[in-house]
């Protein structure tokens, strides 16, 4: 039985990969939207994934997309039957819209589908992340009261505790999913080091602010 996660890097991949055990996991599949929004799928940093495939010593594969609604469900397809996997794990918490398509293609392909976060609250989710000592960077942000002084730093109890109360103020979901904001994981335990960036911080307007990565150590 082979394995894949579909992986972005980012905090729920990571997470899911964690809880289902890296010793099952066979490879890492992640989806390269060409533009920075897509319907279903994060934009991760290609070099920062290389990076996280090498920290868990784990086969990367890649497939890009142009992100466009529906038809990148198709790069979706084609990258999990050159995956060759039996089976797939995804980081999905609430995202019917996600976790159906996801579902649909891996029935006509015959692969089963796991799901271990499956309705997590973000309280439970955030809970998991810090007492298992990831370390988890916001990198994209797209919605009203999420400073860019977040970008790039790490959510330790701190500073969940003041986007827990601008969450509430500004009624953004705390899990991000949804597209509110994305993360990256620059350790968790199945890393064989901590992840080392620097970055600089790029804003189109007052709700969407982005993290580029200049270096990776």
């Amino acid at each position: 039985m082979k394995t894949g996660i579909l992986f972005s890097g980012g905090k729920d991949s990571c997470l899911a990969l964690h809880k289902y055990k890296k010793d099952k996991v066979n490879c890492l599949l992640s989806i390269i939207p060409e533009h920075e929004d897509s319907f279903m799928f994060h934009s991760p940093n290609t070099n920062l994934l290389k990076k996280q495939a090498e920290m868990l010593n784990l086969p990367l594969i890649l497939q890009k997309t142009k992100g466009e609604k529906e038809k990148e469900l198709e790069d979706l397809k084609k990258l999990i039957e050159k995956s060759g996997v039996d089976e797939i794990v995804i980081g999905g918490i609430k995202s019917s819209y996600q976790a159906s398509r996801i579902q649909k293609i891996c029935l006509e392909l015959g692969v089963k589908v796991h799901a271990p976060l499956w309705n997590h609250s973000a309280e439970r989710l955030w809970r998991e992340l810090l007492k298992n000592n990831f370390k988890v960077i916001i990198t994209k942000i797209a919605s009203e009261g999420i400073p860019p002084s977040f970008l790039g730093k790490i959510i330790d109890r701190e500073k969940l505790e003041k986007l827990r109360k601008l969450s509430e103020k500004y009624k953004f979901r705390l899990d991000f999913e949804g597209g509110d904001a994305e993360t990256s994981v620059l350790f968790m335990p199945e890393f064989k080091k901590e992840i080392k960036i620097e970055f600089d911080v790029k804003s189109e307007g007052g709700f969407r602010h982005f993290l580029r990565l200049n270096k990776i150590l």
